[in-house]
């Protein structure tokens, strides 16, 4: 029997957005290490075996844990966590099949310009940010060749991470801490439900043609 895990995480995520709209430490500590979980449990009623995309999940889970401690040691291990949660993501949807051109280069730009606007003031998180930037801009960029949903948990995944760099360099606006959490945990849902439906029993389609085959001779 299939159990709802999806409206389990609704449930969560609703709980998780609550408690960073009014500022509770207790709901955030309740509801944020349930996220990635609870994904990982759909993730195994579905697939019933493990792959990258689980390990990005418990990565992501761990990384969950470090950002709610405050200072910039955890703020690190946080990082580190969720870059192991970018390449394993990675990995796993490159061997799926490989993303369009136009959408790698379009990320590597969006990167190479998010970086070049928040260098001066990242300080000594710049290196850092770089790398970890660059591993998600590839694991969005692969991601479009999962599928749209995918793609969009991609696109969502780096929306709310540029919005943690946005503050991380000293710029704030009303809302953002919510915007970010919205965002994120829109982008878990949607890349764990986009990788269940594109590899639900259907082979991977081939990154270009098939060559023609060769007449005997």
């Amino acid at each position: 029997m299939r159990r709802p895990w999806l409206a389990l995480f609704g449930i969560v995520a609703l709980v998780e957005l609550v408690g960073v709209a009014l500022d509770s430490t207790p709901a955030q500590w309740l509801a944020k290490p349930l996220l990635a979980p609870l994904l990982l449990a759909y993730l195994w009623d579905r697939r019933r075996r493990l792959d990258p995309v689980a390990l990005g999940l418990v990565a992501a889970t761990a990384g969950d844990v470090a950002l709610l401690v405050p200072g910039r040691t955890a703020f690190l291990a946080g990082m580190g966590c969720f870059l192991v949660t970018q390449v394993a993501f990675l990995t796993a949807f490159l061997r799926r099949r490989r993303p369009p051109v136009a959408a790698v280069a379009g990320y590597l730009l969006a990167w190479a310009g998010g970086n070049a606007l928040l260098w001066d003031a990242l300080g000594p998180l710049r290196l850092p940010v770089l790398g970890y930037s660059l591993a998600l801009s590839l694991m969005a960029a692969a991601a479009t060749g999962v599928s749209r949903r995918a793609a969009a948990g991609g696109a969502l995944f780096l929306v709310s991470d540029l919005l943690i760099g946005v503050g991380v360099a000293g710029s704030d606006f009303p809302g953002r801490d919510l915007l970010v959490m919205t965002t994120y945990a829109a982008a878990l849902l949607l890349i764990t439900t986009g990788w269940v439906a594109a590899t639900a029993g259907r082979p991977a389609r081939p990154p270009w043609p098939a060559p023609a085959a060769q007449p005997a001779l």
